[in-house]
């Protein structure tokens, strides 16, 4: 099944040491986006970046270093993102938020036909 419809894409940038309430900042987004009901969110973990402090940040093979850059890309309609952002006002204490007007085409797969549809006709 198709479905098409206009919406609002948030893109947020940050570090992964970044924190809200003692849990990592993603985790704390993510867990609000599923409260609030929101369609998509997607965190992507990247290898290297820097933001507004130009402070660089990496991830690199040492285990114990938590300072890559992270992104979420959230999706959904005008309304439901203007709820998430008054949230991400208190939580972001520093990076970046894109916002974007985009066209969605969702996939999906149509209801289950019934077992009788699926036979074919006698002969």
């Amino acid at each position: 099944m198709k479905e098409q419809f206009p919406a609002r894409m948030l893109r947020i940038h940050f570090g992964e040491d970044d924190r809200w309430l003692g849990k990592p900042l993603h985790e704390a987004i993510l867990a609000k986006c599923k409260e609030l009901s929101i369609v998509k969110a997607i965190v992507f973990r990247g290898i290297e970046g820097y933001g507004s402090a130009s402070r660089i940040r990496h991830a690199n093979h040492w285990p114990l270093s938590k300072d890559a850059p992270i992104q979420l890309s959230i999706v959904d309609t005008e309304e439901k993102i203007a709820k998430l952002v008054p949230f991400l006002d208190a939580m972001v204490e520093e990076g970046l938020v894109a916002t974007s007007t985009v066209e969605v085409i969702r996939y999906s797969r149509a209801p289950a036909r019934e077992a009788s549809e699926q036979q074919p006709p006698a002969e």
